[in-house]
């Protein structure tokens, strides 16, 4: 098993995770909360936060952070993977629109909190990660080897307009025979060499690929090869 690609399955499959800080209001002690989060373009969790909130002014004073996440849907929940990614909050700054736009394609509902003023996007820069496979299965990640270069950037914008505009009923027929899910919509929002983010019905849903990809080329390839075993 490579800890750091299956500790990346999970978090892109995921969509939300329990966030703790420092808490100002009970000192010494860590404050949880849940928060959903999308990848950056570096593969770090986005949070968008509002200014009120007590996670937020914890931030502010301190931006020691961790976000926690599991495999869902387990009778043992223990027996799942989960993940516990350790690093520094930071705040994007309102000049990243990349940011913005990828935040905005996962959770396209969210458009009004970037009208409100007291709403901010804040990325965790990685310290390291714990990653917890199963049983047994323990394991400290540095951030060398959690983040993975992406050479699919400059292509995505094509390659999600182009499976959007041409090809919806391929995605619908991926989440049908690979994910056992009929959906009358089903939107790509984000792809990556190791796999791609569709929205079904509004639910995030992840297809890994078997193999990473490079380049927009072997994207179609694969993207083929989904769709006859699909039929």
């Amino acid at each position: 098993m490579n800890p750091a690609r299956e500790a990346r399955k999970l978090l892109h499959a995921r969509d939300f995770g329990v966030l703790a800080t420092q808490s100002r209001e009970v000192p010494g002690y860590p404050f949880g909360s849940i928060t959903p989060y999308v990848l950056d373009d570096d593969g770090q969790p986005l949070l968008l936060i509002a200014s009120i909130a007590q996670h937020t002014r914890n931030i502010a004073a301190d931006p020691r952070v961790s976000l926690t996440i599991w495999e869902e849907g387990l009778a043992d929940p223990q027996a799942g993977a989960r993940l516990t990614w350790i690093g520094d909050a930071a705040t994007t700054g309102g000049g990243d629109a990349s940011a913005r736009a990828r935040y905005l394609r996962y959770f396209p509902s969210s458009a009004g909190h970037f009208d409100a003023h007291d709403f901010s996007l804040y990325r965790i820069l990685l310290k390291r990660g714990r990653f917890i496979g199963g049983f047994g299965s323990i394991h400290w990640i540095e951030p060398a080897a959690m983040r993975l270069a992406n050479p699919l950037l400059a292509a995505e914008a094509g390659i999600i307009a182009h499976m959007n505009g041409d090809h919806g009923g391929a995605l619908r027929s991926y989440c049908r025979a690979f994910k056992k899910l009929e959906v009358s919509d089903a939107v790509m929002v984000g792809i990556d060499p190791e796999g791609f983010n569709v929205l079904a019905d509004g639910r995030r849903v992840r297809f890994d690929f078997e193999q990473p990809v490079h380049s927009a080329e072997e994207v179609r390839k694969v993207m083929v090869a989904l769709a006859r075993a699909a039929r």
